[in-house]
Protein backbone atom coordinates (compact mmCIF):
# COMPACT_ATOMS: atom_id res chain seq x y z
CA UNK A 1 0.00 0.00 0.00
CA UNK A 2 2.79 2.41 0.77
CA UNK A 3 4.30 1.85 -2.62
CA UNK A 4 0.94 2.51 -4.32
CA UNK A 5 0.45 5.79 -2.45
CA UNK A 6 3.95 6.90 -3.19
CA UNK A 7 3.49 6.03 -6.84
CA UNK A 8 0.25 8.03 -7.11
CA UNK A 9 1.59 11.04 -5.17
CA UNK A 10 2.80 13.77 -7.56
CA UNK A 11 6.44 14.61 -7.22
CA UNK A 12 7.34 18.00 -5.86
CA UNK A 13 9.21 20.16 -8.33
CA UNK A 14 12.85 20.42 -7.40
CA UNK A 15 14.49 23.79 -7.01
CA UNK A 16 16.47 24.44 -10.13
CA UNK A 17 20.04 25.56 -9.82
CA UNK A 18 20.78 29.21 -10.54
CA UNK A 19 23.64 30.29 -12.73
CA UNK A 20 26.16 32.84 -11.53
CA UNK A 21 24.85 35.27 -14.16
CA UNK A 22 21.41 35.12 -12.56
CA UNK A 23 22.70 35.42 -9.00
CA UNK A 24 24.94 38.48 -9.43
CA UNK A 25 22.09 40.95 -10.18
CA UNK A 26 20.08 39.52 -7.27
CA UNK A 27 23.08 39.94 -4.97
CA UNK A 28 23.34 43.60 -6.02
CA UNK A 29 19.63 44.03 -5.31
CA UNK A 30 20.08 42.53 -1.82
CA UNK A 31 23.00 44.90 -1.21
CA UNK A 32 20.77 47.82 -2.22
CA UNK A 33 18.10 46.57 0.20
CA UNK A 34 20.71 46.33 2.95
CA UNK A 35 21.79 49.91 2.23
CA UNK A 36 18.18 51.14 2.47
CA UNK A 37 17.65 49.38 5.80
CA UNK A 38 20.97 50.73 7.08
CA UNK A 39 19.86 54.25 6.14
CA UNK A 40 16.93 53.88 8.54
CA UNK A 41 19.30 52.63 11.25
CA UNK A 42 21.51 55.70 10.79
CA UNK A 43 18.41 57.91 11.01
CA UNK A 44 17.42 56.31 14.32
CA UNK A 45 20.91 57.15 15.56
CA UNK A 46 20.51 60.73 14.19
CA UNK A 47 23.46 60.28 11.84
CA UNK A 48 21.71 62.13 9.05
CA UNK A 49 24.58 62.45 6.59
CA UNK A 50 25.31 58.73 6.84
CA UNK A 51 21.62 58.01 6.25
CA UNK A 52 21.59 60.09 3.08
CA UNK A 53 24.81 58.48 1.85
CA UNK A 54 23.34 55.01 2.45
CA UNK A 55 20.37 55.91 0.22
CA UNK A 56 22.78 57.18 -2.45
CA UNK A 57 24.55 53.83 -2.28
CA UNK A 58 21.19 52.06 -2.60
CA UNK A 59 20.36 54.12 -5.70
CA UNK A 60 23.72 53.29 -7.31
CA UNK A 61 23.30 49.58 -6.61
CA UNK A 62 19.72 49.70 -7.90
CA UNK A 63 20.98 51.22 -11.14
CA UNK A 64 23.70 48.61 -11.47
CA UNK A 65 21.58 45.51 -10.89
CA UNK A 66 19.40 46.07 -13.95
CA UNK A 67 22.36 46.93 -16.17
CA UNK A 68 24.33 43.90 -14.99
CA UNK A 69 21.31 41.63 -15.49
CA UNK A 70 21.00 42.76 -19.11
CA UNK A 71 24.73 42.50 -19.78
CA UNK A 72 25.00 39.01 -18.29
CA UNK A 73 21.59 37.96 -19.67
CA UNK A 74 20.64 37.06 -16.12
CA UNK A 75 17.23 38.75 -15.94
CA UNK A 76 14.52 36.65 -14.30
CA UNK A 77 11.00 37.00 -12.92
CA UNK A 78 12.37 36.35 -9.43
CA UNK A 79 14.90 39.17 -9.85
CA UNK A 80 12.22 41.58 -11.07
CA UNK A 81 10.01 40.88 -8.04
CA UNK A 82 12.96 41.20 -5.66
CA UNK A 83 13.96 44.48 -7.29
CA UNK A 84 10.45 45.93 -6.80
CA UNK A 85 10.48 44.93 -3.13
CA UNK A 86 13.91 46.49 -2.65
CA UNK A 87 12.85 49.71 -4.41
CA UNK A 88 9.78 50.06 -2.19
CA UNK A 89 11.86 49.71 0.97
CA UNK A 90 14.82 51.82 -0.18
CA UNK A 91 13.00 54.63 -1.98
CA UNK A 92 9.55 54.56 -0.41
CA UNK A 93 9.82 53.50 3.23
CA UNK A 94 13.40 54.58 4.01
CA UNK A 95 13.24 58.26 2.90
CA UNK A 96 9.80 58.65 4.47
CA UNK A 97 11.03 57.30 7.81
CA UNK A 98 14.21 59.38 7.65
CA UNK A 99 12.23 62.58 7.13
CA UNK A 100 9.76 61.60 9.85
CA UNK A 101 12.58 61.16 12.36
CA UNK A 102 14.40 64.26 11.08
CA UNK A 103 11.50 66.72 11.04
CA UNK A 104 7.95 65.40 10.87
CA UNK A 105 7.54 63.60 14.20
CA UNK A 106 6.97 66.91 15.98
CA UNK A 107 3.93 67.39 13.72
CA UNK A 108 2.06 64.50 15.32
CA UNK A 109 -0.57 62.63 13.33
CA UNK A 110 -0.63 64.93 10.28
CA UNK A 111 3.11 64.40 9.84
CA UNK A 112 2.74 60.63 10.09
CA UNK A 113 -0.13 60.67 7.58
CA UNK A 114 2.04 62.50 5.03
CA UNK A 115 4.89 60.06 5.60
CA UNK A 116 2.58 57.10 5.01
CA UNK A 117 1.10 58.80 1.95
CA UNK A 118 4.53 59.18 0.36
CA UNK A 119 5.41 55.52 0.97
CA UNK A 120 2.06 54.41 -0.47
CA UNK A 121 2.56 56.59 -3.54
CA UNK A 122 5.91 54.93 -4.11
CA UNK A 123 4.31 51.47 -3.82
CA UNK A 124 1.57 52.43 -6.29
CA UNK A 125 4.14 53.85 -8.69
CA UNK A 126 6.15 50.61 -8.66
CA UNK A 127 3.02 48.48 -9.16
CA UNK A 128 2.00 50.63 -12.15
CA UNK A 129 5.50 50.34 -13.60
CA UNK A 130 5.44 46.54 -13.36
CA UNK A 131 2.06 46.40 -15.10
CA UNK A 132 3.25 48.75 -17.87
CA UNK A 133 6.15 46.41 -18.64
CA UNK A 134 3.64 43.78 -19.79
CA UNK A 135 2.09 46.09 -22.39
CA UNK A 136 3.35 44.68 -25.69
CA UNK A 137 1.35 47.17 -27.78
CA UNK A 138 3.08 50.27 -26.42
CA UNK A 139 4.89 52.31 -29.10
CA UNK A 140 8.69 52.18 -29.11
CA UNK A 141 9.05 55.84 -28.14
CA UNK A 142 7.28 55.16 -24.84
CA UNK A 143 10.46 53.47 -23.60
CA UNK A 144 12.20 56.87 -23.75
CA UNK A 145 10.02 58.15 -20.89
CA UNK A 146 8.84 57.19 -17.43
CA UNK A 147 5.26 57.80 -16.39
CA UNK A 148 5.80 59.96 -13.35
CA UNK A 149 9.04 60.30 -11.43
CA UNK A 150 10.92 57.00 -10.94
CA UNK A 151 11.30 55.77 -7.37
CA UNK A 152 15.06 56.46 -6.90
CA UNK A 153 14.68 59.99 -8.27
CA UNK A 154 11.64 60.53 -6.03
CA UNK A 155 13.68 59.53 -2.99
CA UNK A 156 16.37 62.02 -3.95
CA UNK A 157 13.91 64.85 -4.59
CA UNK A 158 12.05 64.38 -1.31
CA UNK A 159 15.36 64.51 0.59
CA UNK A 160 16.33 67.89 -0.89
CA UNK A 161 15.51 69.76 2.38
CA UNK A 162 17.84 67.47 4.34
CA UNK A 163 20.59 67.69 1.72
CA UNK A 164 20.34 71.49 1.72
CA UNK A 165 20.52 71.51 5.53
CA UNK A 166 24.00 69.98 5.34
CA UNK A 167 25.11 73.11 3.48
CA UNK A 168 23.03 76.03 4.82
CA UNK A 169 21.90 74.79 8.24
CA UNK A 170 18.56 73.72 9.71
CA UNK A 171 16.94 77.12 10.24
CA UNK A 172 14.48 77.01 7.33
CA UNK A 173 14.65 73.70 5.49
CA UNK A 174 14.04 71.55 8.59
CA UNK A 175 10.65 73.16 9.13
CA UNK A 176 7.84 70.55 9.09
CA UNK A 177 5.95 72.79 6.67
CA UNK A 178 8.79 72.67 4.13
CA UNK A 179 9.25 68.91 4.50
CA UNK A 180 5.48 68.36 4.31
CA UNK A 181 5.36 70.27 1.02
CA UNK A 182 8.11 68.09 -0.43
CA UNK A 183 6.43 64.89 0.75
CA UNK A 184 3.11 65.93 -0.79
CA UNK A 185 4.47 67.25 -4.11
CA UNK A 186 7.01 64.48 -4.75
CA UNK A 187 4.47 61.83 -3.72
CA UNK A 188 2.11 63.32 -6.29
CA UNK A 189 4.83 63.24 -8.95
CA UNK A 190 5.44 59.55 -8.26
CA UNK A 191 1.86 58.58 -9.12
CA UNK A 192 1.25 61.27 -11.73
CA UNK A 193 1.15 60.69 -15.49
CA UNK A 194 3.74 63.43 -16.03
CA UNK A 195 6.37 62.16 -18.52
CA UNK A 196 9.98 62.22 -17.34
CA UNK A 197 13.06 61.20 -19.25
CA UNK A 198 14.28 57.61 -19.07
CA UNK A 199 18.02 57.74 -19.64
CA UNK A 200 18.36 54.00 -20.19
CA UNK A 201 18.32 54.24 -23.99
CA UNK A 202 20.16 57.50 -24.44
CA UNK A 203 22.76 57.14 -27.19
CA UNK A 204 25.80 59.40 -27.13
CA UNK A 205 26.94 60.58 -30.58
CA UNK A 206 30.58 59.71 -31.33
CA UNK A 207 31.77 63.32 -31.13
CA UNK A 208 30.20 63.68 -27.69
CA UNK A 209 31.70 60.54 -26.14
CA UNK A 210 34.90 62.20 -24.90
CA UNK A 211 33.15 65.35 -23.55
CA UNK A 212 30.62 63.12 -21.79
CA UNK A 213 33.42 61.12 -20.16
CA UNK A 214 35.05 64.37 -19.03
CA UNK A 215 31.76 65.59 -17.56
CA UNK A 216 31.31 62.32 -15.67
CA UNK A 217 34.89 62.54 -14.39
CA UNK A 218 34.22 66.11 -13.24
CA UNK A 219 31.06 65.06 -11.42
CA UNK A 220 32.98 62.26 -9.71
CA UNK A 221 35.69 64.70 -8.62
CA UNK A 222 33.15 67.19 -7.26
CA UNK A 223 31.27 64.37 -5.52
CA UNK A 224 34.38 63.56 -3.52
CA UNK A 225 35.24 67.15 -2.56
CA UNK A 226 31.78 68.72 -2.20
CA UNK A 227 29.31 65.80 -2.16
CA UNK A 228 26.20 67.61 -0.93
CA UNK A 229 26.56 70.56 -3.27
CA UNK A 230 27.08 68.16 -6.17
CA UNK A 231 24.09 66.02 -5.22
CA UNK A 232 21.75 68.97 -4.75
CA UNK A 233 22.91 70.47 -8.07
CA UNK A 234 22.22 67.19 -9.89
CA UNK A 235 18.75 67.01 -8.36
CA UNK A 236 17.90 70.56 -9.41
CA UNK A 237 19.26 69.88 -12.91
CA UNK A 238 16.99 66.83 -13.03
CA UNK A 239 14.04 69.04 -12.07
CA UNK A 240 15.07 71.37 -14.88
CA UNK A 241 14.61 68.57 -17.42
CA UNK A 242 10.87 68.31 -16.70
CA UNK A 243 9.73 70.98 -19.20
CA UNK A 244 11.89 69.40 -21.92
CA UNK A 245 10.62 65.88 -21.23
CA UNK A 246 7.01 67.10 -21.33
CA UNK A 247 7.57 68.89 -24.62
CA UNK A 248 9.37 65.90 -26.18
CA UNK A 249 6.62 63.54 -25.02
CA UNK A 250 3.95 65.77 -26.55
CA UNK A 251 5.87 65.87 -29.83
CA UNK A 252 6.09 62.06 -30.02
CA UNK A 253 2.42 61.76 -29.04
CA UNK A 254 1.31 64.16 -31.76
CA UNK A 255 3.31 62.26 -34.38
CA UNK A 256 1.60 59.02 -33.31
CA UNK A 257 -1.91 60.49 -33.32
CA UNK A 258 -1.53 62.40 -36.60
CA UNK A 259 -2.11 59.42 -38.97
CA UNK A 260 -5.27 58.44 -37.06
CA UNK A 261 -6.65 61.97 -37.42
CA UNK A 262 -5.86 61.99 -41.14
CA UNK A 263 -7.63 58.65 -41.61
CA UNK A 264 -10.80 59.96 -39.97
CA UNK A 265 -10.86 62.99 -42.25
Amino acid sequence: MKTEKSANTPKRPRLRGLSINTMIPNILTLLALAAGLTAMRFAIQERWEHAALALVAAAILDTLDGRVARLLKGASKFGAELDSLSDFVCFGVAPAMILYLWSMQISGRPGWILVMLFAMCCGLRLARFNVALEDENAPVWKSYFFTGVPAPAGAGLVLIPMILSFQIGDDVVRSPWVVAAFLFVVGGLLVSSFPTYSFKKVKIPPRWVLPTMLIVAGIAAFSVSVPWLTLSTLLFVYLGTFPFSYRAHRRYQQKTEMPEAEQKT
